[in-house]
């Protein structure tokens, strides 16, 4: 069987980082782990299928055994990393950290890239990897760039507009420019061991970073769930998991 035939006949499953949160819901009033369901349709109208991987006590084997069945990982959204996770005491206007997730996406992301799983990080996601690899985060950035224009607050996105670097596999997905939905207040500041830079924003904020390779493990700090209209960050991460299934299966 050719590699566009299982492309055509499977889908392939990928999973995505989840929130551990109170939620109600009529008269409910509990502990949830849920994810907005943007994300989710991300994956399915590029052509995957979404699973969830919600936040649990996690040691090596545990984070290994969860991907044995995924052929990619969606890191996504949510509150900020607990910054003794890469050396600093907590700005004021840090989050309080949920270090159940910071350590799963922490597990998973560290197998995945020993298995060359394909991995799109988004907004918090691109966090998790950079610091997971070493980096370094701004914890505040409007102290850095003297202004709100990352994040507007009260659930605003910022449109923001963003060039990408020539020769990565961001701008041969998106182009050399496009305008992004953004929500963060945090930014990239030493980048994490491997991994480049490849998109900023007119304010010189990085906005987006890869693993240069052979293999897809590439990371926004916009959401691109908020612009469905416009598949091909999804598509990337799909393609390269059709690949990495084929491959898996020895076809």
């Amino acid at each position: 069987m050719s590699a566009s035939e299982i492309r055509s006949r499977r889908r392939p499953l990928i999973g995505l980082t989840t929130y551990r949160r109170r939620a109600q819901s009529g008269v409910w009033d509990v502990q949830a782990s849920f994810l907005p369901a943007a994300y989710i349709d991300g994956v399915t109208l590029a052509g995957g299928i979404a699973t969830l991987l919600p936040p649990q006590p996690v040691d090596t084997a545990i984070a290994h055994r969860a991907l044995d069945s995924l052929d990619g990982l969606v890191v996504t959204g949510g509150t900020d990393v607990d910054p003794a996770a890469y050396g600093q005491d907590p700005h004021p206007a840090t989050e309080q950290p949920a270090d159940d997730r910071d350590n799963w996406e922490f597990a998973l992301l560290h197998a995945a890239l020993r298995r060359g799983l394909p991995v799109l990080g988004i907004c918090r996601g691109a966090q998790v990897l950079n610091v997971a690899l070493g980096g370094t985060l701004h914890q505040h950035l409007p102290d850095i760039v003297g202004n709100n224009a990352h994040r507007q607050g009260d659930a605003v996105y910022a449109a923001s507009a963003i060039s990408t670097v020539p020769g990565s596999r961001l701008v041969q997905l998106v182009g050399d420019a496009v305008e992004v939905q953004c929500y963060h207040h945090q930014g990239i500041d030493r980048l994490g061991d491997g991994l480049v830079a490849t998109a900023t924003a007119t304010d010189g904020v990085i906005e987006a970073l890869e693993m240069p390779g052979p293999g897809f493990v590439l990371a926004v700090q916009w959401h691109p769930e908020k612009s469905l209209d416009d598949l091909r960050l999804f598509r990337g991460l799909i393609d390269a998991a059709c690949d990495y299934a084929t491959g898996r299966a020895g076809l």
